[in-house]
């Protein structure tokens, strides 16, 4: 939790669609920050999150570069679909503003960079939303690899697995809006929060396949699922993903992540980790390692519940993201979600993604 302060931070919001509700939630148990502006191309959304939360009709917004320009901002959160992260995130930076960008940061490595360069000519911050960084599993995983209890990492393994979840809303499934699929929307939660479990290291290369058989189709007959009916007709992206990333360190990260696979009825969030001395798996938060000349299962007994809240309250891991950009801003803390983690994963997601195109062959990150 942070220190107080006497200053509160203007924030608006860029994309009022659901993700933003998420953060606006968060801001609200926030004492340091409040929230002065909201912007969508569709202002109906923006004039109902206005309403929803409190914030002036007239604080509402189409155009964001016209918002940044007459309400100064101190914070942008970019909440709007994947292609528009770079462009709303650099124009937010030109503008004298600080951002805090949903994940992934961005279509491409290219775009990332030129985020962090806009960010640093503007002599601003710039964060990526790892929400789950934030979690006590993650917490605990993270102490046990900074405290040598993994040893050396020689290989993770990392699921973002779901039976039948195809989004039926916004764009997921078009991939000139959202830069693919379950890789760049599920997986990279599960990418990078394994990443940060093992010391975020370097990776140097990537191999990758993905595959379309279910979401660009309407079924023969009706399936019996929680989201159905999604759009076939605009389906321009993967069902299924996986990947092979080497890293600096000589570490290699498997990585599984699908919309509609035909898996055990249970979707899949978790990574595993395999080290010189132990190991360990995040959903179960158990750490594998030998004492005493004995194999055993380490686990904890509590967890600390800040940042393990889900998206909503004052325990949500998305308070927790917020209240660390705040803290790192206002008290100059160190950020565990800085905009070079997310060049990291994003040269991930993206090295494996070419890596499909090419029909396989490794791609060398740079």
């Amino acid at each position: 939790m942070s220190a107080k302060s006497n200053k509160k931070l203007r924030y608006a919001i860029v994309g009022c669609g659901m993700i933003s509700g998420a953060h606006l939630n968060a801001l609200k148990h926030i004492e340091e920050a409040e929230v002065v502006g909201l912007c969508d191309l569709i202002i109906s959304k923006a004039h109902d999150r206005a309403e929803e939360f409190g914030v002036a009709k007239e604080a509402c917004y189409k155009d964001c570069k016209k918002m940044f320009k007459e309400l100064k901002p101190d914070v942008v959160c970019v909440c709007t679909p994947n292609g528009q992260h770079m462009p709303v995130s650099v124009a937010a930076s030109k503008a004298g503003c600080h951002v805090l960008v949903e994940k992934p940061m961005a279509m491409s490595p290219l775009e990332c960079k030129k985020m962090i360069a806009a960010a640093k000519a503007a002599k601003k911050k710039l964060a990526i939303g790892f929400q789950h960084r934030f979690t006590g599993k993650s917490q605990y995983m993270r102490k046990m690899f900074d405290e040598g209890v993994f040893g050396d990492i020689k290989f993770a393994r990392v699921q973002a697995l779901r039976r039948r979840g195809i989004p039926n809303w916004g764009v997921f499934g078009q991939k000139h809006l959202q830069g693919g699929g379950p890789m760049i929307d599920i997986g990279v939660h599960a990418l990078e929060m394994c990443h940060y479990a093992m010391g975020a290291p370097k990776p140097v290369a990537a191999v990758g396949m993905t595959s379309t058989y279910i979401g660009d189709k309407k079924d023969k007959v009706d399936i019996v699922s929680s989201w159905p009916n999604w759009d076939y007709k605009t389906y321009t992206v993967e069902d299924l993903a996986i990947g092979h990333v080497r890293m600096e360190t000589g570490a290699v990260l498997h990585i599984e992540a699908s919309f509609a696979a035909h898996i055990a009825p249970k979707n899949e969030m978790d990574y595993q980790l395999m080290g010189t001395k132990g190991g360990c798996k995040y959903g179960d938060c158990e750490v594998y390692t030998d004492q005493n000349g004995h194999m055993v299962t380490i686990k904890p007994d509590f967890l600390n519940p800040y940042g393990s809240g889900g998206f909503d309250g004052p325990n949500s891991f998305f308070r927790a993201k917020l209240q660390d950009f705040t803290d790192h801003l206002l008290n100059g803390t160190p950020t565990i979600i800085a905009a070079e983690n997310g060049l990291m994963v994003q040269q991930m997601l993206s090295a494996i993604y070419q890596s499909a195109e090419k029909g396989g062959k490794e791609v060398l990150i740079k």
